[in-house]
C-alpha cells in the first residue's frame, strides 16, 4: 500500500467522540454487546474511508461477545471479517496499534482452531488509543 493509498484519519465531532470513548470504555470493561451498540451508533453516521476501520472495531466487539457466550463459529466469523476490514489500514491508525490488534485476532483464531478458545477472564483484551486531536465542534 502506497502512502497515498492510506485512508486519512477521521476527525470525530463531539458526539461521535463521546460515543467512541464510551464504546472503548465498555470494551475494556468486558461489555462487548454494549460496546457494539455505542460504536454502531457512532459509525452509522460516518462516511468516508475511515468507516471500515470503525466497522472492524464493531466486529471485534461482537467477536468477543460471541466468544464469551461459547459461540465459537460466530467469534471466528467476526474475527475474520474484522481482519478483512482492517487490511487497508496501516499498522497504527487513529492512535491505535492496529498491528497489535491484528496479531491478537490471529492468536485467537489459532486458539479457536486448536479447540483452546474458552474465554480467558484473566486476560481480557483491552483497547488503548492515543489522546485525540481536538474534535470538530
Amino acid at each position: 500500500m502506497g502512502a497515498r493509498d492510506v485512508p486519512p484519519e477521521p476527525r470525530l465531532d463531539l458526539e461521535e467522540r463521546r460515543l467512541f470513548d464510551k464504546g472503548v470504555d465498555e470494551f475494556n470493561r468486558g461489555y462487548y454487546f454494549e460496546c457494539h451498540d455505542s460504536l454502531e451508533e457512532m459509525w452509522s453516521g460516518l462516511r468516508g474511508p475511515a468507516r471500515d476501520f470503525f466497522q472492524g472495531l464493531i466486529q471485534v466487539s461482537v467477536a468477543f461477545y460471541h466468544l464469551g457466550n461459547a459461540n465459537l463459529a460466530g467469534a471466528e466469523s467476526m474475527m475474520r471479517r474484522a481482519l478483512r476490514r482492517f487490511e487497508r489500514y496501516p499498522g497504527r491508525y487513529f492512535g491505535f496499534d492496529l498491528d497489535g490488534q491484528r496479531a491478537l485476532l490471529r492468536r485467537w483464531l489459532e486458539r479457536i482452531a486448536a479447540g483452546e478458545a474458552a474465554a480467558d477472564a484473566a486476560a481480557p483484551p483491552r483497547w488503548t488509543f492515543d489522546p485525540p486531536s481536538s474534535p470538530r465542534p
